[in-house]
Formats: structure tokens, sequence, C-alpha cells
């Protein structure tokens, strides 16, 4: 049975797009989705979803479309692109885009008769994987019905008020903390590293004590200790929801100092690792800084 009776559209289909649009299939009527990479929309179509051929199509074709794409210009684009090939009841962002953007498309798909919500996501690819994602929403409280059963299928949505962007801010803060955290377990192990301590014996304490995070539990053992730094998440990508939130907050009047020294460090870690820098590598720049080897 299927969890909707909708045609659902799923455009983007990235590190994060693909697994959402894989735990789809089967749970919809029919699942149509579009890629810029052939071979993404190969591998969804090998699961059984539809080739839709281009954005335009998806308009076209399906009653809501969904999106998750990298930056708020790309989804703008997107967007545009899906109604200029029909117009679907509903569009669904599960990006991070921001709240302008989200604002821009509410009044955008409005006079068309689109209803438009924001839907970004949390827990990364595993939570992507496992359907186990946090998904904060934005938008008309009338027609979450519709689009509830769908998110249900990635994981747990939290519907967050009406007013466009409500879902988008929800996730600028949450990324805040993550991303404080990250670099806060780096300073701290960073010192007891200096004073000689084992790092992996450092994380168990921290892990059984008060100082536990999401950076401790998850992001060391699987990405610093091993000192692979590839958890999954770019420093690049960290750097643009950081600065979307202090563009938030400078709106509406709100000092943010923390993300002002986090986004700061990011800078860092591309300048000093590429463009290619998983966002764990601030771990790196707050060693060097201690006058550990980062390499080690």
């Amino acid at each position: 049975m299927t969890d909707s009776a909708k045609t659902v559209g799923f455009l983007g289909l990235g590190r994060m797009g693909a697994p959402m649009a894989s735990r789809l299939v089967g749970h919809v009527d029919r699942l149509i989705v579009h890629d810029i990479s052939p071979a993404a929309v190969d591998a969804l179509v090998m699961k059984g979803a539809e080739r839709a051929g281009s954005a335009a199509a998806l308009g076209e074709k399906c009653d809501i479309v969904l999106l998750s794409l990298p930056t708020p210009p790309i989804v703008r684009d997107a967007v545009a692109d899906v109604v200029s090939g029909g117009n679907p009841r509903v569009i669904c962002d599960l990006s991070t885009s921001g709240p302008k953007l989200a604002q821009e498309l509410n009044e955008m798909l409005g006079p068309l008769g689109v209803a438009s919500f924001d839907a970004p996501v949390s827990g990364g690819i595993r939570g992507a994987e496992l359907g186990s994602l946090a998904i904060m929403v934005g938008g008309p409280e009338a027609l979450y019905p519709d689009v509830h059963p769908i998110l249900d299928r990635i994981g747990t949505p939290f519907f967050m008020g009406e007013t466009a962007g409500a879902g988008q801010v929800a996730k600028l803060a949450n990324n805040l903390l993550s991303l404080a955290a990250i670099a806060t377990t780096a300073e701290a192990m960073t010192l007891a590293i200096k004073a000689g301590l084992d790092p992996v014996r450092m994380i168990e304490v921290l892990n059984a004590g008060t100082g536990a995070n999401s950076a401790t539990r998850d992001k060391w053992p699987r990405a610093v200790l091993p000192r692979t730094f590839d958890f999954g998440f770019s420093a690049q990508l960290s750097l643009k929801d950081t600065r979307l939130a202090l563009a938030e907050a400078q709106a509406m009047g709100v000092p943010l100092p923390t993300g002002e020294r986090l986004a700061a460090l990011l800078d860092r870690v591309l300048a000093t690792y590429g463009d290619d820098a998983d966002f764990t590598a601030m771990a790196k720049v707050v060693e060097a800084d201690a006058g550990l080897d980062p390499e080690r």
C-alpha cells in the first residue's frame, strides 16, 4: 500500500537527495526524478523511479515536487524551471536555502496557485539513508497533511509554523549549534592531546560525561579520530549555512558573535585545505594553532 496517492517529483539527486528519493520508491503512486547527472537519475530509475527529462517536466507531470539542492540561487532557478512547465499543487524545498529565499518563493508561487513549503533537513547522509532525518517544516497548515506522509518516509517532520521561512530559521539555528559543537570539541580535544592524553580515551570520557554532544558522539569517532576528515558535509556548504544565519540575524537585530567566529574558522579551513574540505577539518585548524601536527 502506498503512503500517498500522488505523483511526486524529486529534483536534485546528490549525496542527500538520492537517499531521500530512494526511500520514496514504492511509497508514492509514482516517483518522477531529475538531476543534472544522468548517472544519478539512472540509479533511481533502476530502483523503480521514472525519468522526468527536465525540471519543467516535473512541473507538468507532478502534484508535489520536492527539491534538494546546494545553494539558494540554484534552488531559485530550479523552481522557476519547474513552474515553467506547469503548476504542481505543492513545491517543497528540502534544501538549506535560508528564510529570505523561502519568502521569495512563497511570493513567486502564491499567485500561480502553488503552495510553497520550506522543509530543510538535519541528520546527514546516514540519516537520509535510514529515514531518520529531522525535518523542519514551514508552510500552509491546511496543506500540511498532503506533504506529511511523504516527509514522514524520509524522517521526522516538525511543523514550525505557517510563516514562510519558519523551517529555514529552525535549520539555521540547528546548524549553528552543530558547528559550535565541532569547534568547541576541537578546542577541548586539542587541550587534552597537548597535555598528553589519549584522544580515543578522551572521547570515551566526554561521551560518558556532561560534555557529550553530536561531535563527540558521531563526528570524532567517524572522521576525526581516524584522521580521515570525511564525515560527508563540506566546509563550503557549512560556511554558506553560517552566512545565511548571520544575514538573517543581522536583519532581525540579533548579535551572533559565536556565529561570526565559526564563519571565520570555516574561512580558514577552506583557505588551508581547499574547497573540497570536510567541515570536520575545523579540528585540523585548531590543532595547528596549538602547535600540533594536523597530518599526524
